[in-house]
């Protein structure tokens, strides 16, 4: 089975060139790296971020959350990363405005709630994806809000949302979708299977510690992967 009809992974909190060059010996197809995010304990200072796009193997797709349109057209300039996920509640018009301003892709996280079905107001969220498909954005994501701590935490949670729930909007998806929220080597396989997503996405289920990441690990989330293939 060939490596473009397999499904995507991107390994995300890459903090260091040697840890996207493990997530690259692995056979990952991105490096997710956090830039100036407040809330995360994997977010990078620009400069560093720099050094690690420059030097990954893979390419970078760069996290930034709420940040002004010419922010993330400086961070681009910068950083030069084959993509921007935006992380946070940034609108429509601001997606459009960048993608008619930046030469990169643009990825967009969409947040369903942790735990059971009824948590998730589908209909919202279908709106919502089909908003962001029309502003020009060339991926989404699903991603995990915590809503039992405060403020709510928006993704880097490690919880799962319901998988039922998420194959049932991915079916009906415009545009193609990773999955993120509690995916690990142990149920990555199972994710893919119920799910059937573009791309899985995960950070802490790879790693040794906060922000270092498990060669192990990574090798093991990606036999799992090519076993589903």
């Amino acid at each position: 089975m060939s490596k473009e009809s397999m499904c995507k992974v991107k390994i995300c909190g890459i903090t260091s060139t040697h840890d996207a060059c493990l997530a690259a010996d692995a056979g990952a197809d991105y490096a997710g790296i956090l830039v100036d995010v407040a809330a995360s304990e994997r977010t990078l200072p620009a400069k560093k971020a720099v050094e690690v796009a420059s030097g990954s193997p893979i390419p970078a797709v760069l996290l930034l959350y709420n940040r002004t349109t010419a922010d993330i057209q400086e961070a681009v300039l910068k950083i030069k990363p084959f993509a921007v996920q935006l992380l946070g509640q940034e609108t429509p018009q601001q997606v459009q405005e960048l993608k008619d301003s930046v030469a990169c892709q643009f990825w967009k996280s969409v947040y369903l709630p942790a735990g059971k079905p009824e948590n998730v107001d589908m209909s919202s969220v279908r709106t919502q994806m089909q908003a962001y498909c029309d502003a020009g954005a060339d991926y989404l994501l699903f991603d995990t809000v915590d809503m039992s701590v405060d403020p709510p935490r928006y993704g880097g949670t490690g919880k799962r949302y319901d998988w039922q729930t998420a194959a049932e909007l991915i079916s009906d998806s415009p545009l193609p979708v990773y999955l993120a929220g509690g995916i690990r080597p142990e149920n990555v396989k199972a994710a893919i299977e119920t799910i059937n997503p573009y791309g899985i996405d995960l950070c802490s289920g790879v790693e040794a510690s906060k922000g270092v990441k498990d060669k192990q690990k990574l090798e093991r989330l990606m036999e799992e992967v090519r076993s589903v293939f």
